[in-house]
């Protein structure tokens, strides 16, 4: 049996899903960095957004289910999902998440 190529209808007409970013941009982690206040909250939120069990899998980090990303990308930014994280906007997340917890 062979599986056939993921169609516009199972990708939401957007055509093959293409991976989210599994990474925090340099310059976006580096604005986080610099603001000790905001390293608690960043903290808590990478272990609330963490994927279950992300212990057992390579890269052994607390990251977000790729799905998950890939939605909350294309929330904020349109597209496909891929768009990279803009500084402002992690400080900017980070900072309603203190202010409202």
């Amino acid at each position: 049996m062979t599986s056939a190529a993921p169609t516009d209808r199972d990708t939401g007409g957007s055509g093959p899903k293409r991976p989210a970013p599994t990474h925090v941009p340099a310059r976006a982690l580096l604005a986080v960095v610099i603001r000790p206040r905001l390293w608690r909250t960043a903290l808590r939120q990478m272990r609330v957004m963490a994927e279950p069990g992300w212990w057992h899998r390579r890269p052994f980090l607390p990251l977000p289910a790729p799905d998950y990303l890939r939605f909350r990308l294309q929330t904020a930014y349109g597209g496909d999902g891929t768009t990279p994280i803009e500084p402002d906007d992690l400080v900017g997340y980070l900072r309603w998440c203190r202010d409202s917890a």
